[in-house]
This record gives structure tokens, C-alpha cells and sequence, in this order.
């Protein structure tokens, strides 16, 4: 039997659910044996046809939008295209990262089609705040101890693999990611703490709901191994939970929420 997509919060007009890591948001001809594709699986457990309005990357799990009509999907799409949707991430990174920072460095396109240097580059933008971080008494590159952090990461942009490179290029790669990682902490992470794979939640995305005419909320608890390694590190407090919030202020009116 398969396993029902968990619904955060769905009416008339939209849906939101929780995608889990590893599952790809539409067939793709670079990977056609994805055990879970979001479009037909949600389409089929609804029972209705669903439209993407931005997508996720397939080890990337959380907080993923679906318009139920295609006028809702071109309104929330324009928003997206416009940066007018507020998204924030968790990510487990390698190293102390920093308390607060921007990484302002432009990107060119990676579409496997050309060679990345004669791909244009991209303005993009990510904010990072540190929540938490640890040290570990283990001794895995050429350092005695392993130190990590919990970073808080809100993209303002939306470019290909953005979080992932910014973070990279910034000496914090996240844990689980192959590209742009270490292999060495990867291995460290799976073989120790059942943790084989990207590190990186989307747990809070923001947008204007057309049809209710106010600012939609919406809070994204991580997956279970993401949750069991936080609390074994002592990052419980800020796992996040499911929430469904409506606001009638713009969101530069407001802090940023609490993990």
C-alpha cells in the first residue's frame, strides 16, 4: 500500500503538503526511477488534477505548493516569479557557521545540456542565521573533533541548487550533499546516525492567497531522521511542527518566525 502524501493544508484553491527527500516533483527524463513522483502521486490521492507552482530539489524534503486550478496556479506562479514569496529552510552544515550572513554570489545555470561557463550568470541572494551547533569528540578530516551547525536559511532568489552552492562556496556545505559536499562527513552522518541524505528541510514557506485575500503561513515539522538527529544533538527546541497561519500584514511587517 502506498504511503499517503501528508497534507499541511489544502481548500478549494491550493493544497500543501509535505514532500518527502528523494521524491522527484514531476517526471523527469534525467531520473526516471524516482519511488515517488509528487504530481501523479498527489493527483491520484486527490482524487483531481494538482499544478506545481515551484519546485523542490528531489533530495530537498518540506513545505511544497500545488494550485487545484490553472488560475490559481498563474497567480501563485507570477509571485514566485516576482520574489514575493517567503521561504526559509533548515540546514545541518559542516563546520561552526557563521551567526548571520548574506551571500550575494551569482550563479550560472547547471541544466547538464552546456558547459556551465557559457551559461549566463544569475543574481542570487541567501540570507543564513546560525541556531545551534556542536562538537563532536570524533576526529574525521585532519582536525581531532567534528564541529556542526544548524543553519536557518532564507533564499530570496530562486536559482538551481541556490542554498546548497551558496553554502559551499561559503565553507559550510550541507551534510548528505554529493555535489557540492564532502563525502567523507557524508559517510560520517550515514553510517553513524542514519542520516544518508541531504540535510536541508523547507520548513516555512509565505505567499498571498488570492482567493482569501490575506498572506498564507505555513509551518513544516522535518522528517523523522531529520528530527531524530536534531534532538540527538540537542537541537530539539528547534525542530519545527505542522502550522497553518494567516496574516493581514505585509511579511516586512514581521519578525522572522521561531523555528
Amino acid at each position: 500500500m502506498t504511503t499517503p502524501i501528508p497534507v499541511i493544508y489544502q481548500d478549494d484553491h491550493l493544497v500543501v503538503v509535505h514532500k518527502p527527500s528523494g521524491a522527484l516533483v514531476h517526471r523527469s527524463a534525467l531520473d526516471r526511477h524516482a519511488p515517488v513522483v509528487m504530481l501523479q502521486a498527489l493527483r491520484n490521492q486527490l482524487g483531481q488534477h494538482v499544478y506545481p507552482v515551484h519546485r523542490l530539489d528531489r533530495p530537498t524534503s518540506g513545505a511544497l505548493l500545488f494550485a487545484l486550478t490553472p488560475e490559481m496556479a498563474t497567480a501563485l506562479g507570477h509571485q514566485f516569479q516576482a520574489q514575493q514569496v517567503q521561504k526559509r529552510y533548515l540546514a545541518v552544515v559542516r563546520g561552526i557557521g557563521p551567526e548571520a550572513a548574506t551571500y550575494d554570489w551569482a550563479l550560472r545555470e547547471e541544466d547538464g545540456k552546456r558547459p556551465k561557463a557559457e551559461m549566463p550568470a544569475m543574481d542570487a541572494l541567501t540570507h543564513v542565521r546560525r541556531l545551534d551547533s556542536v562538537e563532536l569528540p570524533v576526529a574525521i578530516d585532519r582536525y581531532p573533533t567534528s564541529r556542526y551547525s544548524l543553519m536557518s536559511v532564507t533564499p530570496t532568489t530562486g536559482r538551481r541548487h541556490q542554498i546548497r552552492r551558496h553554502l559551499s562556496r561559503g565553507g559550510y556545505p550541507i551534510i548528505g550533499d554529493a555535489r557540492h559536499g564532502k563525502g567523507i562527513h557524508n559517510r560520517f552522518f550515514r553510517d553513524n546516525f542514519d542520516a544518508g541524505r541531504l540535510l536541508l528541510a523547507a520548513v516555512m514557506l509565505e505567499f498571498y492567497h488570492p482567493a482569501r485575500e490575506q498572506r498564507l503561513e505555513i509551518g513544516a515539522a522535518v522528517e523523522a531522521d531529520m528530527a531524530a538527529l536534531m534532538l540527538r544533538f540537542g537541537w530539539g527546541g528547534h525542530c519545527p511542527v505542522n502550522r497553518v497561519q494567516w496574516h493581514d500584514t505585509e511579511p516586512s511587517d514581521r519578525r522572522e518566525p521561531a523555528s
